[in-house]
This record gives C-alpha cells, sequence and structure tokens, in this order.
C-alpha cells in the first residue's frame, strides 16, 4: 500500500508499514504481534494512519457477487492504475468499475472468510472474474490454492473502512 501519487488531490498514508506487516501476518492465518524486525523500525501503528485518500467515494450502496482470482509473484513491484507499486503483500485488489482508493469487503461465500481491500488497480481482464485480489488478501480469504472462488463485495464508506481495517489490525496482534 502506502502513500498514492499526488495530482491535486489531497493523499494521505494508507498503512504504515508495521501495519502492514500485521495485516499481512492475519492474511497468512497467523495470529500475534508483527514480526521482531517491524519494531526496529518503529513504525507507526494503523491507528495513526488515515487509511483512505482524504475525498475517498462512499461506495457502500455498491453489492456485487461472483468469481475472483488473485494475483501475486509475477506482478509484484509494477505499477497499479493508481501509480504506487503493487504489494503482494497488501490487501489491495483490481476491480473494473469500483473508484480507485474505495475499499470493500470481500467475503469468500463457501468459507464465510472475509477480508476488507482497497482498491488500487483495473481488472481482472478474465470476462468470468469480478475482482483481482493480492496474495495477501487471497490468504485471508483461503483461496490461494484453488485460484478462485465465489465471494461477495460489500462496498464500504469511508468510516466503516476505517473501523473494518482497525479490526483487521486488532485481529492480527
Amino acid at each position: 500500500m502506502g502513500s498514492a501519487r499526488a495530482s491535486g488531490t489531497a493523499v494521505v498514508q494508507s498503512v504504515s508499514s508495521r501495519a502492514k506487516s500485521a495485516l499481512d501476518a492475519l492474511a497468512r492465518g497467523k495470529r500475534g504481534d508483527a514480526p521482531a524486525d517491524m519494531a526496529a523500525r518503529n513504525a507507526p501503528l494503523l491507528a495513526d494512519a488515515e487509511p483512505l485518500v482524504a475525498d475517498a467515494p462512499d461506495v457502500s450502496d455498491f453489492k456485487q457477487e461472483g468469481r475472483a482470482s488473485w494475483y501475486g509473484p509475477r506482478f509484484h513491484g509494477r505499477r497499479t492504475a493508481n501509480g504506487e507499486r503493487f504489494d503482494k503483500y497488501a490487501l489491495t485488489a483490481a476491480h473494473r468499475r469500483l473508484p480507485l482508493s474505495s475499499f470493500v469487503r470481500v467475503t469468500n461465500v463457501a468459507n464465510k472468510k472475509s477480508v476488507v481491500v482497497r482498491i488500487n488497480d483495473r481488472g481482472p481482464y478474465h470476462s468470468a472474474r469480478i475482482i483481482d485480489l493480492s496474495q495477501a488478501a487471497a490468504n485471508a480469504l483461503g483461496l490461494q490454492h484453488a485460484g478462485t472462488a465465489r465471494v461477495r463485495l460489500q462496498g464500504l464508506s469511508r468510516e466503516e473502512a476505517r473501523v473494518a481495517m482497525t479490526e483487521q489490525l486488532a485481529l492480527a496482534r
């Protein structure tokens, strides 16, 4: 995640590196503190970071159901549609129509696991899929081995996204 490039819009830090590591631990199914090397960096907590672009769109009325897929190692480090570098360890996703920097809760219909992701890219480019998830988000939903899964998307308001990201961080501790 990280800051998006400025284009006249007030941009704030998405998630601190410590928070990103903690959320990644959650995505891998691990609980507890962030890795020890994170403490050495003395990074700010997620609670200290504003998770959204200052004028992030409210997509709380958005709902969609369909197949999700994920992308990871091959795209790691490449530029996303909003200009930041793709991080397979961040909880992000690509969607064809949702505004960039909006947040959605993605729920795996089969196992009821869910994760909140930030839309930072466009895609998927496979017509039968509605969202491409980062590797971390796929791990959190339990679909990394299957490759795809039926999911339900629920858009979030700015406040709902802030609360959900804080809850995800708390679970990762």
